[in-house]
């Protein structure tokens, strides 16, 4: 159960870069950095219908995943969330089968568990003692876990107006929690500045190349989930974007050795009315994501107003034929308020902008009653309390 991982590699211009060093991104053009791993080795010692013997987590998919030795792997026991059929919201929009991916028992209450898992555990390997992130919140939570777990120092960024829940979490894993007044951009100015002087290492969203990996398993267990088989639709909640990325190349690898097939879910980017750059970029035909100016929304998660990987989720949602939209905070509100009452999910508010994104979708035709769509709630609402 060893990684097959080979190299890492800029999707723009191709440069390969050696694993066996910390690496951020490219040197050449500023692009995120992939993971490339060898993927017929790795099909020869796991494969899609055995997963489930491996036990649980993520690392039961340690073939293709960063190479941290058994030792190095932290597990607070994220991953294996269920998929939970929502059978009266469907019925309600007219939809047969509607599921939603709840993230929100994974460990900190979030899947930003999954992601922090893996680069935590990948610093650790490569002898690395002390982090940095720029946060919405969550993410800030969960590095702060991982590193407790690791027993390695912390440092986390977060907007002064993130909420109270994420900034006591933090604080309660001994992390150094530093408030910001302005967005997650903001942050990430600050986090980055003090990375370079200090020597930390920066895991902002796509500025380091393992975070990705973590988030990928999603893609794994829907696949798991479904047999070989992928969704018609998948509608996710977008800030950093990381997710939707990762999902995609874990399609993209699991082709490759054979798992599935050709036929890609078409991908729906969510965002807020209040910062949807995502959404402009793909509605006016833009290649690369200009900047929001003026973000605000209680979805703290998609208060993300320049994604650093613009070209990558770009071409996601493109190459699948999918698409973008913002909901409303009313729409966000009686969404979150829907699936509580209907379903017993307490969503994130990003979670309920997927399912408020869903019932819009219904009502302009681009879905059909029969398509198997899965949304995803990225978090638990008691965060937001």
């Amino acid at each position: 159960m060893e990684s097959t991982l080979t190299h890492l590699e800029c999707p723009e211009c191709g440069r390969r870069y050696d694993y066996r060093r910390p690496q951020t991104v490219c040197i050449s053009c500023n692009s995120p950095l992939l993971a490339r791993y060898d993927l017929q080795k790795a099909r020869r010692s796991i494969n899609l219908a055995d997963s489930g013997t491996r036990g649980g987590g993520i690392w039961r998919w340690s073939e293709l995943l960063p190479p941290a030795a058994e030792k190095n792997r932290l597990t607070l026991g994220e991953g294996n969330t269920p998929l939970v059929p929502a059978p009266r919201a469907g019925a309600s929009i007219g939809m047969k089968d509607v599921l939603v991916k709840d993230e929100s028992g994974n460990p900190t209450g979030s899947f930003k568990a999954r992601g922090l898992a893996a680069a935590v555990s990948m610093a650790i390997e490569l002898g690395i003692r002390e982090l940095v992130i720029p946060t919405a919140g969550n993410a800030g939570g969960a590095l702060a876990a991982y590193a407790a777990r690791a027993g390695v120092a912390a440092h986390v960024y977060m907007p002064a107006d993130a909420p109270q829940a994420n900034q006591q979490e933090v604080l309660a894993y001994g992390a150094a929690l530093v408030l910001v007044d302005g967005l997650i951009s903001d942050a990430g100015k600050l986090a980055a500045q003090q990375a370079a002087k200090n020597h930390w290492l920066d895991v902002s969203t796509f500025k380091e190349p393992y975070r990705l990996e973590g988030k990928k398993t999603m893609g794994l267990e829907l696949a798991e989930h479904f047999q070989g088989e992928l969704p018609d639709v998948i509608i996710y909640p977008t800030g950093g974007g990381t997710g939707l990325v990762g999902m995609w190349k874990a399609f993209e690898e699991m082709e490759a050795m054979g798992w599935i097939g050709s036929a890609r879910p078409r991908m729906v980017s969510v965002q807020a009315e209040g910062c949807a750059p995502v959404v402009r970029a793909i509605e006016g035909g833009h290649e690369r994501i200009e900047p929001w100016q003026g973000a605000e929304t209680k979805a703290a998660g998609l208060r993300v107003p320049s994604p650093f990987a613009d070209r990558l989720i770009l071409r996601a949602i493109r190459q699948s034929h999918g698409t973008a939209l913002a909901v409303s905070e009313q729409e966000i509100d009686a969404a979150q308020s829907e699936l509580g009452s209907l379903e017993g999910l307490f969503a994130a508010p990003e979670g309920a902008a997927a399912w408020a994104a869903l019932k819009l979708l219904r009502s302009r035709g681009w879905l059909d009653p029969d398509a198997r769509v899965v949304i995803f709630n990225t978090g638990s609402g008691l965060k937001y309390l």
